[in-house]
């Protein structure tokens, strides 16, 4: 199937989605409650301007430019949020009113059904709206704080066995899905570089989704990237998004930056023996997205030497098992973004090993940041972001 046969049904799925989800809405909360006029017009006039904000951010971004688009933004996937929240407690409601219903049903088989009084199960209807629709603003204010706020600098340390003892307190700072693009610019990625800077890394990476746009669109928005500065340099592998974006021109304007790129390759950090590897793949899923792309664990880490320590840096966190099998001491990876908005971690975990944190599989660590920034809607719930700050510690003698 070709790019654009992929893309054409990409779109007709999200499409039909978007369409069932507002349908639902509007069937549930101005069908279903019987709203007078003018209401009923204002709040489906509402639901179909909101709906078709969506899909148009993007077209109008894709055809005018990122400026153009800016306007459309903020309310497009504020809305995307609230959208997500609003449907979820309608599903739920309606999850508990049958269950009660069948509840009752059951409770009485037998005995003759009670007529439905209209009056009362309008009122009920209304009153269900009313609790879904609060419910939800409210998840939606929370998320949008949590979104919104100074990003979290998180500090923990990680033992090594095979760490030289020279290199304890190696400190690295992981960056990783900070998505520039529609909602996230300059400003905020300035804050990120100067908090990184301010505690003295000895080494930097960035484990991808750096950008949600073109290099001509966000050349100036990245800027900032060239103040990070770190002892033993700064370095990117490519996320998913990347291949969005135009990956080749990306990998040439982060090396103009200062961003050494790790594509299925391995570097030495350190001095002769006081030292480790650091190598880092192509993204998991970027077979056939560029030319020559795709993960390869075996290349980077060709001619090895087994005894050395070795730190992998990869997009997604279902490398780890092929990590395991290459002994890998610690593989850093984002991705995941902790789920971002609850409940939809347990979806990511559907397709990720690890969602979140810091975890052992075999003799291979993994931690898995909560990511920078956000995708899509600027919310989260109960997955803060986070900048990383991994102090490592040699074994104990």
């Amino acid at each position: 199937m070709s790019r654009l046969s992929n893309i054409l049904v990409f779109f007709s799925i999200s499409m039909g989605m978007l369409f069932g989800i507002h349908y639902y809405i509007w069937a549930r909360l101005v069908r279903d409650t019987s709203l007078p006029a003018p209401y009923r017009q204002l709040s489906t006039a509402l639901l179909i301007a909101l709906g078709a904000s969506m899909p148009l951010t993007f077209i109008v971004g894709r055809v005018a430019g990122r400026d153009a688009a800016r306007w459309l933004n903020w309310p497009a996937f504020v809305w995307m949020g609230l959208m997500a929240f609003l449907f979820l407690s309608l599903i739920g409601g309606d999850v508990v009113r049958l269950a009660l219903f069948l509840g009752k049903h059951a409770s009485t088989r037998g005995a003759p059904a009670a007529p439905l009084d209209p009056e009362r199960r309008l009122l009920l209807g209304r009153l269900f709206g009313a609790l879904t629709a609060a419910v939800a603003g409210s998840l939606g204010v929370v998320a949008l704080r949590e979104g919104l706020k100074r990003v979290e600098l998180k500090r923990l340390e990680i033992s090594l066995g095979r760490l030289p003892r020279a290199l304890d307190g190696f400190s690295i700072v992981q960056l990783t899905d900070v998505h520039i693009g529609p909602t996230i610019g300059k400003t905020f990625l300035d804050d990120v570089v100067t908090r990184t800077n301010a505690v003295a890394p000895d080494l930097i990476v960035i484990t991808g989704d750096l950008v949600d746009g073109s290099v001509a669109s966000l050349r100036e928005m990245v800027a900032p990237l060239a103040r990070l500065k770190a002892k033993h340099g700064v370095y990117f592998v490519t996320g998913n998004h990347e291949y969005y974006a135009g990956v080749e021109e990306w990998m040439v304007e982060l090396g103009r930056l200062g961003v050494r790129v790790l594509r299925n390759e391995r570097v030495i950090v350190g001095d002769g023996a006081n030292s480790f590897d650091l190598a880092g793949i192509d993204d998991h899923s970027s077979h056939g997205s560029a030319p020559g792309h795709g993960p390869d664990l075996s290349r980077a880490l060709e001619g090895r030497d087994p005894a050395r320590e070795l730190v992998l840096l990869a997009h997604q966190p279902k490398a780890i098992h092929e990590a395991e099998k290459n002994g890998v001491g610690l593989q850093l990876s984002g991705h995941t973004h902790g789920g971002q908005i609850w409940p939809w971690n347990y979806l990511v975990k559907l397709q990720q090993p690890y969602i979140a944190g810091l975890a052992r599989q075999g003799g291979t660590q993994l931690y898995v940041s909560r990511g920078t920034g956000y995708w899509g809607p600027p919310m989260r719930l109960g997955a803060p972001a986070e900048v990383t700050h991994i102090i490592l510690r040699a074994p104990r003698t």
